[in-house]
């Protein structure tokens, strides 16, 4: 197993990595809309711009373990309220173009103050 750390994504707040890769795999940690220079949220009240900003922290931790957002397998997208699934599924779509991996959109409540929406993802290092 390989622990991933990239200064290109938001710290861990917590005991756990960024991500693990192992088999072939790697099994992104939950993302939120955080800029990672500033820890700040990014886009208050903005789903779509929220959502745009995880996918980015993702592709940035993807990228640091040799894999990419057009090698994702599984998504799982958390939202603060069902309302966030429009807004929410136009800025994946225009991140993700033709690539559709699988994903489950899961209604939570409320999330990290200020943060509508967090990611977690699976995807593989090779072709």
């Amino acid at each position: 197993m390989q622990s991933i750390n990239t200064p290109n994504a938001p710290q861990p707040a917590g005991h756990y990595a960024q991500a693990i890769v192992h088999g072939g795999l790697v099994y992104v940690a939950g993302q939120l809309p955080l800029d990672p220079a500033t820890g700040n949220v990014v886009g208050p009240d903005d789903a779509e711009a929220q959502t745009e900003q995880v996918l980015r922290n993702i592709d940035a931790v993807l990228r640091a373990a040799g894999s990419g957002l057009d090698r994702l397998l599984s998504v799982t997208v958390f939202v603060s309220g069902r309302d966030l699934w429009t807004p929410v599924n136009a800025a994946y779509a225009r991140m993700l173009g033709d690539h559709r991996p699988a994903r489950a959109i899961v209604p939570v409540g409320e999330l990290k103050p200020g943060c509508l929406i967090e990611i977690q993802a699976i995807a593989a290092t090779e072709r």
